[in-house]
């Protein structure tokens, strides 16, 4: 009744002001996803995110007490999982945001019920979402980049930020795309290792980061 009560809260903000700017995180049920996609087509200045995790996982793998598949929102059907998808390729959702979450691995030791929520997502979205996604040719690898930082620039006005040219910041992230590797918790450099991916096979590894034109990390 809650979920139907916020989106109806929501329809309701949308038809008293259609001049609204308004962002939406975290929208991962289906309902939600159709609310901002009318809302874009009645004209409303209107920005959605979701995170890798809720286009990659739903409850269905949910197997056991497992406190790494807890998060808030929480995972939801395979019919809400779809639905995020299909936003994110028809315009509507228009940033994929990793709401990196880091728990110490004693505050997740306390099963589902009682751990708190959250997954680290920073360490392991790129690579999660091309091996997924644009491996298997459902999405380009253009769309990716648009939709974890091209888009971010443009929503947010971020000048000189989200692309590569002479004179742009150089803020700049390089993948091996060739070659598999298995996500270990243990190479880590935040310091949670709250993860439900650890052990996945994928590609995508960071190889060298760079912040404002420094190396920030360079792999060994």
């Amino acid at each position: 009744m809650l979920r139907h009560y916020l989106i109806l809260q929501f329809t309701s903000l949308i038809i008293l002001n259609q001049s609204l700017y308004l962002t939406c995180t975290l929208f991962i049920l289906g309902p939600s996803v159709d609310l901002v996609r009318h809302a874009k087509q009645q004209g409303v200045n209107v920005t959605c995110e979701v995170t890798p995790h809720h286009i990659l996982l739903d409850e269905t793998d949910i197997t056991f007490d497992n406190s790494q598949m807890k998060m808030n929102p929480p995972l939801r059907e395979v019919d809400d999982r779809q639905a995020c998808i299909n936003g994110l390729m028809d315009g509507t959702i228009d940033i994929i945001a990793t709401d990196h979450a880091p728990h110490t691995d004693e505050e997740k030791q306390h099963g589902f019920l009682n751990s708190p929520n959250g997954i680290v997502g920073s360490e392991t979205a790129f690579a999660l979402l091309y091996t997924k996604f644009v491996k298997p040719k459902i999405w380009t690898l253009e769309q990716l980049v648009e939709w974890m930082s091209t888009n971010n620039k443009l929503i947010f006005d971020l000048p000189n930020a989200g692309e590569l040219k002479i004179g742009s910041v150089a803020d700049i992230a390089v993948f091996d795309l060739e070659h598999e590797f298995a996500i270990d918790d243990q190479q880590f450099l935040s310091k949670g290792h709250n993860s439900p991916f650890v052990g996945d096979k994928v590609y995508g590894k960071t190889v060298l980061t760079l912040v404002d034109g420094e190396v920030a990390y360079r792999r060994a």
